[in-house]
């Protein structure tokens, strides 16, 4: 099977996501990548590219340039990986998805509604295909999860719990520091915790339960001086199924790092999971001893072992995950969609989240309507 012909736009030289996206397009050898603009300064980029095996005839330093030079070649890209700031996602993906060629787009979709409103409109009339990569859908265990849920062992869902916490903005960043810069723009994140890291805890709970909030009340909190995004976000959720949702999301918890946990709790049983111990699952039936599931163990189901890669008991984890969404991206490109895909309608829904959590903290903690 020929690898998909790949380009990818940002992750030059300083950046982090960008390398993340290079090493799980080629994990299963389902992508190559052939060009890109991973820079908006020329000498960068081409420096950039020359570090990573991009061809110097492959190297543009804009992107409107690289998607028409590259849909005009015969063997041109044939989907296109964002890895920009947030706010220019929107553009950069119409320009690729209207010369017909697939976006793979880190999250979030965009920084404001109106940039994903837009979007939706060119994605809606374009032949070209859109993915989000949410990668933390991708772990294996997860994907138990989900397949628990949908198979009624929790019975019907009462507390959905998702919390992110990290501590690296605990304090005034270094101004080099090229990551914190960005995210803590407001108009090139668009958001501060609440769209960096409460996006994900948000599209995490929703893909493992299938249930989308109906309301929303708000409190975005900045602690540190100075900065003008949120840095702590507390959100209460409610569901049309009659469940509450608790999701708080912190760039100033100290002594956390990366820690992604989402927590069920329904009539008949409890379900737990952490991202910094991604290879298990607490699954606790009322009444019972709580079972702790593994990756590629007993008790582990099919949802589970068809994105497993290694043998129970060997740590599989983040660039694993992030493989398995273009794996998937590649099979959907080929014809073959799984039914686990982050698309557009995913990627409105967290950013419609950001939006009214925004309006809801502006309004003292109000509850509004998704």
């Amino acid at each position: 099977m020929r690898p998909i012909r790949l380009g990818m736009v940002g992750g030059g030289e300083g950046a982090f996501i960008g390398g993340v996206h290079r090493m799980a397009s080629r994990l299963d050898g389902r992508f190559s990548l052939v060009a890109g603009a991973l820079s908006s300064d020329a000498d960068r980029a081409a420096r950039s590219a020359l570090a990573i095996g991009i061809s110097a005839d492959r190297s543009y330093s804009n992107f409107h340039e690289m998607a028409a030079a590259e849909a005009a070649r015969a063997d041109g890209i044939e989907a296109v990986s964002i890895v920009t700031p947030n706010h220019l996602h929107g553009e950069i993906a119409t320009a690729f998805l209207t010369a017909g060629i697939h976006v793979i787009c880190d999250k979030p979709l965009t920084a404001t509604l109106a940039q994903a409103e837009a979007l939706a409109k060119v994605a809606e009339g374009a032949d070209a295909k859109f993915f989000l990569t949410h990668n933390y859908t991708g772990y294996p265990m997860v994907r138990q999860a989900r397949q628990m849920v949908e198979d009624g062992l929790l019975g019907r869902l009462r507390i959905i719990q998702a919390e992110y916490l990290q501590d690296w903005l605990s304090d005034t960043p270094d101004p080099d520091n090229k990551q914190a810069a960005w995210r803590t723009d407001p108009i090139q994140a668009g958001g501060g915790a609440i769209g960096d890291i409460g996006t994900h805890a948000y599209n995490l709970a929703c893909f493992v339960t299938g249930e989308l909030p109906t309301a929303l009340c708000a409190t975005l909190s900045t602690f540190v001086p100075g900065r003008q995004v949120d840095d702590d976000a507390r959100v209460q959720m409610r569901y049309a199924s009659g469940a509450q949702g608790h999701l708080w999301a912190s760039q100033v918890a100290t002594g956390n790092e990366n820690a992604l946990t989402l927590r069920l709790y329904g009539e008949l049983a409890g379900l737990s999971w952490s991202q910094e111990a991604p290879n298990s699952l607490t699954y606790t039936p009322f009444g019972q001893p709580s079972q702790i599931i593994t990756r590629g163990g007993a008790g582990a189901g099919m949802a589970a072992e068809a994105v497993t890669r290694i043998p129970a008991g060997h740590p599989e984890g983040y660039l694993d995950a992030f493989a398995t969404l273009y794996r998937e991206a590649a099979d959907a490109i080929e014809g073959h969609p799984p039914s686990t895909l982050i698309g557009l309608d995913q990627g409105m829904a967290g950013v419609r989240f950001i939006s009214t959590c925004q309006a809801s903290s502006a309004a003292g903690g109000a509850w509004r309507e998704l």
